[in-house]
């Protein structure tokens, strides 16, 4: 059985198991083997050659966002809109079919914009080009996920899932879980909060199957066993996610008042050009950069050209910029 149906035969199972106290721990070995054949999956084979043309794209100015959705949701069109790099566009699908670069400039910073090709349904299990697609958004510091605001919320919803699948987790923090594997002394396990959704049984069940016996447990949080998963996995990408809205000149004003009051969501019609400086406002919050100037002492400011850093950079970061 390859992969693939093993993926298939857990998630059913999955499905069809209640949820209760009494199945807590099967359910838990699940997701945990889940989450272990989609880290195989994901790994690139030794047959699988190139990256491919147009993936391979080298990471430039202050920082990357990665244009993610599904084919002709108006991806390349935003990208023409907001840069000054024409993304060949049109009425059918899968139009672009590299990673296409190009650059905003908003308030003296250089952000760089990946306009990817359209996602399919599957893509977390290779179809399409998938995995390559993926594998660039892991390397963003936002993802803009472009939806068809004709369409609702149904490829929100997918796309969650295929990223979610992949060790994506948009607009999550990080599991405030403490875990050490050590050499030796067995699982030591500790909380500073109650727990209501993993036990020590649990944790040394999910540790048994990924062959870890000798480790240092900390729960800070009350933390499902999902993301106890992620901790231990280590490779899972948490990341600021905006859902961009497209085409609200299609739809009621109702519908794009529903839309624009989802939380991290912003609303835009490409075509009639409509929202997109506050789209670009809303992207430098979501990236945290700040404008820095720097002064000689006795002398004014220098406004002339500043230093983009983000919000949780140290004096040291700026100097060494300044320097560069």
């Amino acid at each position: 059985m390859g992969i693939l149906e093993k993926i298939s035969e857990i998630e059913k199972e999955i499905s069809r198991t209640q949820k209760n106290k009494a199945t807590e721990y099967h359910l838990g070995l699940l997701k945990a083997k889940l989450a272990k054949y989609r880290a195989q999956l994901l790994e690139p084979t030794k047959s699988a050659g190139s990256k491919g043309e147009g993936f391979d794209v080298m990471k430039s100015g202050d920082a990357r966002v990665a244009l993610i959705g599904f084919p002709s949701v108006g991806k390349s069109t935003f990208l023409s809109l907001m840069t000054s790099t024409a993304s060949e566009a049109a009425s059918y699908e899968f139009t672009t079919l590299t990673c296409i670069p190009g650059v905003i400039e908003h308030k003296g910073a250089n952000i760089q914009l990946l306009d990817l090709p359209g996602i399919i349904e599957g893509a977390a299990q290779g179809k399409g080009r998938g995995r390559q697609v993926i594998a660039v958004a892991r390397t963003a510091d936002v993802v803009i996920m472009m939806l068809d605001a004709t369409k609702g919320d149904v490829q929100r919803n997918l796309l969650e899932k295929e990223l979610e699948s992949v060790g994506i987790r948009l607009n999550k923090p990080k599991p405030n879980i403490y875990f050490k594997p050590k050499k030796g002394g067995g699982i030591s396990f500790n909380s500073t909060v109650t727990l209501t959704q993993c036990s020590e049984k649990l944790v040394q069940l999910i540790l048994h199957e990924y062959k870890i016996f000798n480790a240092e447990v900390l729960f800070r949080e009350d933390a499902s066993p999902d993301q106890f998963i992620d901790v231990v996995v280590g490779n899972r990408v948490h990341m600021p996610c905006l859902y961009v809205y497209n085409k609200i000149d299609q739809i009621s004003l109702e519908e794009v008042d529903r839309l624009a009051r989802q939380l991290h969501s912003v609303v835009i019609s490409c075509e009639m050009k409509l929202n997109l400086d506050y789209l670009l406002d809303k992207l430098w919050d979501y990236l945290a950069l700040i404008c820095i100037y720097t002064k000689k002492r006795g002398e004014r400011p220098d406004f002339s050209g500043a230093i983009i850093m983000r919000r949780s950079a140290s004096v040291e970061h700026v100097v060494a910029k300044n320097m560069a």
